[in-house]
C-alpha cells in the first residue's frame, strides 16, 4: 500500500515565492503625503485671489523632521517626559522662551492662543507648544492665561538645532525667542514666522493651509 504522503511529495517542485511588490507601499506613502503637499502648493504658489507675494511665513529649508525624544528632550512642568512627535497628525505652533515669560513671550503665546481660537471648527486640528529654555518658574497667571498650551522645558542647544537657527546663533540668545514656527501633520517643520508677527497675516497663512489640507 502506497504512502499517501508520497503522492504529494514525489516529483513535486516547491512553488517559487513571488516577490512582494513595493507598489502598495509607495501608493500608501503618496496618499498620506498628498494632502500636505497640496496645502504647501496652494500656500507657496498662492493659488488664490490675493495674488503672488502675499505669503507671510517663510519656508523652512531643508526640511527638518521633529527629532526623537533622545535628540529633543522635553518634560512637562511636573517633570513628566514629553515627546513632541506625539502630536503627529496635527498642525503645531511652536515658540521658545524663558520660563519667566516677559512681555514679548506673553505676546507670542497670546497670538498663538488667539490664532488657535479663530479657526472655529478647526480648533481640534491645531496644537500649541511653548519650549521653555531654562529653569525659571512659570508664573501662575501665565499658566492660567494660556491653558491648553503644552508648556515643556527643553534643552536650549537641542531646541536651537531643531529650530534650524544659524550655527553662529547662541542657543540662549534672543534669536531663538523671536519667532513662531509651524510643524505640519507629517511631523516636519514647515514655516517660520517673522519677529513680532502680524497676528492677522499669521492667521491668514494658517487658515489657508487648513483649508487646503484634508489631514491634520
Amino acid at each position: 500500500m502506497s504512502d499517501p504522503s508520497a503522492r504529494h511529495t514525489d516529483g513535486a517542485r516547491p512553488t517559487p515565492r513571488k516577490k512582494r511588490s513595493l507598489f502598495s507601499l509607495y501608493a500608501v506613502l503618496i496618499v498620506c503625503a498628498a494632502p500636505v503637499v497640496a496645502a504647501a502648493l496652494v500656500y507657496f504658489l498662492d493659488w488664490g485671489p490675493r495674488g503672488p507675494g502675499s505669503n507671510y511665513g517663510h519656508l523652512v529649508e531643508p526640511q527638518r523632521p521633529v527629532p526623537d525624544a533622545s535628540q529633543l528632550q522635553l518634560t512637562d512642568l511636573d517633570g513628566t517626559p514629553f515627546d513632541l512627535r506625539s502630536l503627529a497628525g496635527k498642525w503645531v505652533m511652536v515658540t521658545a522662551d524663558s520660563g519667566a515669560c516677559g512681555e514679548e513671550c506673553a505676546k507670542k503665546l497670546y497670538i498663538m492662543r488667539q490664532t488657535h481660537a479663530s479657526t472655529g471648527k478647526n480648533v481640534a486640528r491645531i496644537e500649541r507648544v511653548w519650549l521653555i529654555l531654562d529653569d525659571e518658574p512659570v508664573p501662575t497667571m501665565v499658566i492660567r492665561a494660556y491653558e491648553g498650551t503644552h508648556m515643556v522645558r527643553a534643552n536650549a542647544a537641542q531646541a536651537a538645532r531643531f529650530l534650524a537657527l544659524p550655527a553662529d546663533v547662541s542657543p540662549g540668545g534672543p534669536a531663538l525667542r523671536q519667532h513662531i514656527w509651524l510643524i505640519d501633520p507629517l511631523g516636519n517643520q514647515m514655516l517660520r514666522f517673522p519677529e513680532n508677527p502680524d497676528p492677522t497675516r499669521l492667521r491668514k497663512d494658517i487658515g489657508k493651509l487648513l483649508h487646503a489640507s484634508r489631514i491634520g
